[in-house]
């Protein structure tokens, strides 16, 4: 299968081309100037940024995106690209660019691969079409794993921390000068965007477990994060997960993990190990470390002996973790430690993650992807070493607004979600986001906050996410960290929110585009 996917010109049509993890590998194929199209239903700066380079991106998932191949194929230079009109980003309206990827697949004369995600159901016109059409079809696993085998590879898999783990060793080897290609879950200011494409020998790249699609990749180097149930719509239970983590690390060449996680540790027993337990046994370990309102602080030692002090912008135990395997990452390459400290002092983290969204009338704005209950812990507990450092306020306190995603994860979680608060000084719940998921057993945020309420004494509960605007327009005084937290919509509100507090119109353009 690895070697089906080919890259000598063929061209690729990307079905959700805007989705996080397909738009950068189109990325990446379009910046080595193969010919790229593909499909999406919204607009936003990560489809305006592939219209760019050049790829074509139709405005529908319909059947008749592909009659152009068909056409090329049977008979080429007669048939003109089928057109929508004109779009809009950030409140401009832009024509479409020249679709010369369009004309580069008709001078080619075949049909295209087309790239799907796990999202891309079959009952999809136009995955059907392309069915019919006989186009070569992979998951974006398979390209994925076909541009690991491409490059000296490090593929960050894991329950949690994965998008700054590979964010962070990418911005490593690219602070060494090793010029890598990355391709990550989230969008980092130090490349712009969610990937890369570098003319060095290394490729960082983010291995997703959700849908068991892990399983396809075979790294140089690979990293496990921490291993839990975390996607009960694709596993029915924690053995089925280690399963799948079990075959990745057996088709690494080199596995680097964490064993502060038993899992890891016991099941699939690394060949380097990093632990923030300095007594652990493991290779790389830290001692003398200062959790801060401002970042880490901590002395490095790799296999008993000294290697330095580094500082982490980055807050809390789980992200000191992660800087732990970069730096695994970065011994085994060679590099130097002063050269990995460096780099790791000057990281600051991937959009979503922690990210500051500004601070105004003395509250400061905080949007986050936790989603599942350990991720909502350590995350909040980043938030009150943060809230610290805020100043001189009546009162200091974590609001953590909280969307639920997916049915079947709050379900499955709905008593861990509802002790997962203990860090905040006020909890404010919303209705589930479904992320296309039935709700057969009928789960509802209401639910989520009445159990939450049992441990927490200060929970309110909002129906949508435009209510859950109203009330922080309410309760939210100087001296407050609104934390955004979930891997849905919410954070759509907060420049409206930020906006009330300003008192001035929202930008809109801000408006969320990730998904699920």
């Amino acid at each position: 299968m690895l070697n089906s996917v080919d890259f000598s010109g063929r061209p690729f049509h990307f079905i959700g081309i805007g989705g996080i993890g397909m738009s950068a590998l189109a990325y990446i194929l379009a910046k080595r100037e193969l010919p790229v199209s593909g499909s999406d239903l919204n607009l936003n700066h990560i489809t305006q940024r592939l219209q760019e380079l050049g790829t074509h991106i139709f405005w529908s998932q319909d059947a008749t995106n592909l009659e152009f191949f068909r056409s090329t194929s049977d008979s080429p230079g007669e048939v003109s690209p089928p057109w929508v009109g004109s779009a809009s980003v950030s409140g401009a309206v832009t024509s479409r660019p020249t679709p010369k990827t369009l004309q580069k697949a008709q001078s080619i004369n075949v049909l295209p691969q087309v790239v799907c995600s796990t999202a891309i159901h079959a009952a999809n016109a136009e995955y059907q079409a392309a069915i019919d059409l006989g186009c070569p079809i992979f998951h974006r696993a398979d390209l994925l794993a076909a541009l690991i085998q491409d490059y000296r590879s490090v593929a960050v898999a894991g329950t949690h921390g994965k998008t700054t783990t590979s964010s962070l060793i990418g911005y490593m080897l690219l602070h060494a000068g090793l010029d890598p290609t990355i391709v990550v879950g989230g969008e980092v200011n130090a490349w712009e965007g969610n990937a890369r494409l570098g003319q060095g020998p290394y490729l960082v790249a983010e291995a997703d477990e959700s849908d068991g699609s892990l399983v396809k990749l075979a790294p140089e180097i690979g990293i496990i994060t921490n291993v839990e149930l975390d996607h009960p719509d694709h596993y029915r239970t924690l053995s089925e997960v280690i399963e799948t983590f079990k075959y990745f690390a057996n088709h690494c060449k080199t596995l680097i993990g964490c064993i502060d996680c038993a899992t890891v540790r016991d099941c699939l027993q690394p060949q380097i190990s990093y632990s923030l337990q300095h007594d652990s046994g493991a290779d790389y370990t830290v001692d003398c470390v200062t959790y801060g309102a401002e970042g880490t602080t901590a002395r490095v030692w790799e296999r008993g002996k000294v290697l330095g002090e580094f500082n982490l912008k980055l807050l809390g135990q789980h992200n000191l973790s992660n800087s732990l395997a970069a730096i695994a990452v970065g011994r085994l390459l060679g590099l130097e430690f002063k050269a990995i400290a460096a780099a790791i002092s000057g990281f600051e983290g991937a959009r979503r993650r922690f990210e500051y969204r500004g601070e105004y009338n003395g509250i400061l704005f905080v949007d986050d992807y936790a989603h599942h209950p350990s991720e909502l812990r350590a995350t909040l507990a980043a938030a009150r070493l943060r809230v610290k450092g805020l100043g001189t306020f009546p009162q200091r306190r974590v609001v953590a607004i909280f969307q639920p995603h997916r049915y079947s994860r709050t379900l499955t979680f709905l008593s861990e979600f509802a002790e997962s608060f203990g860090d905040a000084d006020v909890v404010v719940l919303t209705d589930i986001y479904s992320a296309g998921e039935t709700n057969s057993n009928q789960i509802t945020g209401q639910q989520v906050a009445d159990l939450v309420s049992t441990h927490h004494p200060n929970v309110y509960y909002q129906p949508t996410v435009q209510a859950v605007g109203h009330l922080l327009n309410q309760i939210l005084v100087p001296g407050d960290l609104a934390l955004f937290l979930g891997a849905g919509n919410l954070n759509k509100i907060i420049p409206e929110i930020i906006a009330f507090y300003q008192g001035v119109e929202a930008d809109s353009s801000q408006d969320c585009f990730y998904k699920a």
